[in-house]
């Protein structure tokens, strides 16, 4: 796959998060993209208003017979009428990951992997690289609050990608720098153990390219059969990591803190997003950073700017009464580290979770660490399991978290929320999940300001 050579390229999924920075990436390189998404949503808008050509239904007719390659989601099912045209009729037909990977040979690769974090950190290095002057191509999993955007383009030859452990399609990636965050428990449906995830991990630090750097977080389980060339590890207060934070102070739902290694160190470094989770993903990034010798005056001020990720510990509201969280949490640990920190910055406020679990599969292998982590509210309300490419599994509802909750909780369809908030004070509120729980933000924003 030569990516300079393509003149006309075709999206299966282009309103995807990851799918849709791909795309972009070709359109600002003049070529013409056009795709197929299930529904139209304020990205795939965005798309269009770019000039990207997308239908939503599934008919070949709509699509462009004449693309030079055609790049698929896993999500997309093997029965998709347009995926089977386009591989009876011998078009070249990658997934994303085939495309990043290309990315990664070509480009100085950063690639960030991990259960949890990923994210932030990638959104955090491309913008420390960004906002210092360095330069960066960044492929995201996430919506920069700073750009409004999951890609932009720069003439340097550096690559920021976000590496996405789903289907495995991240061993594709040989990067120079990786960053590794977590190898907690996920996907187990694609996986079927614990053990098999961390194996992927695992290799995953093997494709690191010679004399490239592993950046790893401190204390992983099997942390000792990662390889790389030259390792560091980072942690958020451990100091028998490389690098670690110190004199972490909360100011006004956010922090100042210092960045300790040993023979460096930078000093009152602001960030004004919360959660202690974060000040972690920020000695990773700023590790990254120093290691591509990018000054320390232009570290601290790019972290201050940094505004964060959509729906990652976004502050909806945050005043003197209310406070009003949105977050992507969809696994027990992060939701975990989101009401640790949300208690922590905000003590004293009654705590309620609106909480949509996300996948079948996910809330039947994990539901014991789902109960444990919201039981850690003051009190929680639980929509049903949002399907996203699952059916469902008999047994397998909200209802099986709710019985495993210690704190008073509710199961509530969307539509009911905000009858229910009209009703109830909430001082310090929090909406976590991967799925359609976004559409409730702008809906209860306006109920509560």
């Amino acid at each position: 796959m030569d990516l300079n050579n393509i003149q006309r390229v075709y999206f299966i999924g282009i309103g995807g998060i990851g799918m849709s920075a791909i795309a972009r990436f070709f359109n600002e390189k003049g070529v013409a993209v056009s795709g197929y998404d299930r529904t139209s949503t304020p990205l795939t808008k965005q798309l269009e208003a770019e000039g990207m050509q997308i239908h939503y239904t599934d008919d070949i007719n709509a699509a462009d017979r004449e693309a030079n390659l055609v790049v698929y989601t896993p999500a997309i099912p093997a029965t998709h009428e347009e995926l089977k045209w386009y591989r009876d009729n011998g078009f070249e037909v990658v997934k994303r990951s085939d495309v990043l990977q290309e990315i990664t040979r070509s480009l100085f690769a950063i690639t960030v992997a991990g259960t949890h974090g990923k994210t932030t950190v990638s959104t955090m290095i491309a913008h420390l690289l960004t906002d210092s002057g360095y330069g960066c191509n960044a492929f995201l999993g996430g919506i920069s609050v700073n750009y409004d955007r999951n890609f932009w383009s720069s003439d340097k030859a550096v690559a920021v990608i976000e590496a996405d452990e789903y289907d495995r399609s991240f061993l594709k990636l040989s990067p120079d720098i990786a960053v590794l965050t977590a190898m907690d428990a996920d996907h187990l449906d694609i996986y079927g153990t614990p053990e098999a995830m961390e194996e992927a991990f695992i290799t995953y630090t093997h494709n690191i390219k010679p004399n490239g750097t592993l950046i790893a977080k401190f204390g992983l389980h099997r942390g000792n059969e990662l390889k790389a060339d030259n390792k560091l590890l980072y942690s958020l207060q451990n100091d028998a990591a490389n690098a670690y934070a110190a004199n972490i102070r909360m100011i006004n739902g956010g922090y100042e803190f210092d960045v300790m290694q040993q023979d460096w160190m930078i000093d009152n470094i602001r960030m004004h997003i919360g959660g202690m989770h974060n000040v972690e993903n920020a000695v990773a990034a700023i590790t990254v950073a120093h290691l591509l010798g990018i000054d320390a005056a232009k570290i601290r001020a790019a972290v201050e700017s940094f505004k964060g990720i959509k729906r990652r510990f976004e502050y909806v509201i945050k005043n003197d009464h209310q406070v009003y969280i949105d977050d992507y949490a969809h696994h027990p640990e992060e939701l975990r580290a989101l009401i640790t920190s949300a208690k922590a910055l905000f003590p004293g406020r009654r705590c309620t979770v609106i909480f949509q679990p996300h996948l079948f599969t996910r809330t039947r292998d994990l539901a014991e660490g789902f109960a444990e982590s919201l039981s850690l509210a003051d009190e929680v309300i639980l929509l049903p399991i949002y399907p996203a490419r699952e059916l469902p599994i008999e047994g397998v509802t909200s209802d099986i978290l709710a019985a495993k909750i210690t704190v008073p909780v509710q199961i509530m369809q969307k539509e009911e929320v905000l009858d229910w908030l009209k009703k109830t004070p909430v001082p310090l509120l929090i909406t976590a999940g991967a799925g359609d729980i976004d559409q409730l933000k702008g809906p209860i924003s306006q109920l509560l300001h």
